[in-house]
């Protein structure tokens, strides 16, 4: 794992940093670029704005690690509320959320009746609830939620992470569910054993995971998701969906609010099926460092907003 990378991980990690950091102007400015803002209706308008250049949304508020069963109501109360408000607006938006938000950590019972009150309020308005995949320590428990209420429900999809190793084998076990899953390369400090470190690495694994994704995904009529911003990715992907006989309309790329704007639009162009995810909520600074360091060089591109 680079130095650069390394850092902006502990930073996301350090508690005095962010209540600190997000206090300053300089820090705001800077995501702006990549949240619109931090109430729902910002989110809401932002995707109004992309429904009219063909694109379709996913909304996410962050936050994670509830510490309370109150605060973990809230939050399902929101997102009953947000599936309402996406629907009143005739917007195409999926829902995206993480166990952790829901009281996971306090009852994994708990995290699953409240995911299953926003997918019941969302299937009313046949909508899709997505489960964001967090760190490592989740994994297994996360999966096995999924298991559980894919047996339920089918408007719900899960995110794997190519920089694990297992994620190759989590895809094949979870293939008799004929699940939605969104594959993305991993934003979490990982220990070595079990991730990972070299870029080269993931991406060699992230072709491995697509390109099984992509055969039971025409095998099964079923649409694989991708969550990358790398255009070389992007594009052996879409060659190799062509390879197995597979249309431009037959898969998915989920890009990043404010991230390679001329990308999406380009994809759009091209036919393919693309959605933007929305993030948007106060709690905002551990998953813009995040962001940060999945791809180092956003630093730099975010120095010259701010003061070129």
């Amino acid at each position: 794992m680079g130095v650069m990378r390394s850092a902006l991980l502990w930073v996301s990690r350090n508690d005095w940093m962010r209540e600190t950091l997000p206090r300053y102007r300089f820090m705001r400015r800077a995501v702006n670029r990549f949240m619109p803002g931090e109430q729902a209706e910002d989110a809401l308008d932002a995707a109004g704005l992309l429904k009219a250049n063909g694109f379709s949304t996913v909304f996410t508020r962050l936050g994670e690690n509830v510490r309370n069963e109150a605060e973990a109501d809230e939050v399902t109360k929101h997102y009953c509320a947000l599936a309402d408000d996406i629907a009143a607006r005739r917007l195409d938006g999926h829902i995206s959320v993480k166990l952790t938000q829901l009281g996971h950590d306090l009852d994994q019972n708990l995290s699953f009746r409240n995911l299953r009150l926003i997918i019941a309020q969302a299937e009313k308005h046949k909508n899709f609830v997505w489960i964001d995949m967090e760190g490592s320590a989740y994994t297994e428990s996360t999966i096995k939620l999924f298991e559980r209420i894919r047996s339920e429900c089918s408007n719900v999809g899960l995110c794997l992470q190519s920089y694990l190793h297992r994620c190759l084998e989590d895809i094949r076990r979870l293939s008799p569910l004929n699940p939605a899953i969104r594959l993305v390369k991993g934003a979490y400090a990982e220990p070595a054993s079990i991730a990972y470190q070299k870029k080269s690495d993931v991406d060699e694994n992230f072709v491995r995971c697509s390109l099984e994704m992509l055969n039971w995904g025409k095998q099964h009529g079923i649409v694989p998701v991708f969550g990358t911003h790398d255009t070389r990715l992007i594009d052996k992907i879409r060659q190799e969906a062509g390879k197995v006989g597979l249309s431009k309309g037959a898969l998915e790329f989920h890009l990043l609010y404010g991230i390679k704007r001329d990308e999406q639009s380009r994809l759009v162009r091209e036919g393919c099926r693309v959605r933007v995810l929305i993030s948007y909520g106060s709690y905002w600074f551990p998953w813009y460092m995040r962001r940060l360091a999945e791809r180092p060089a956003n630093v730099a591109f975010v120095l010259k907003n701010l003061f070129g």
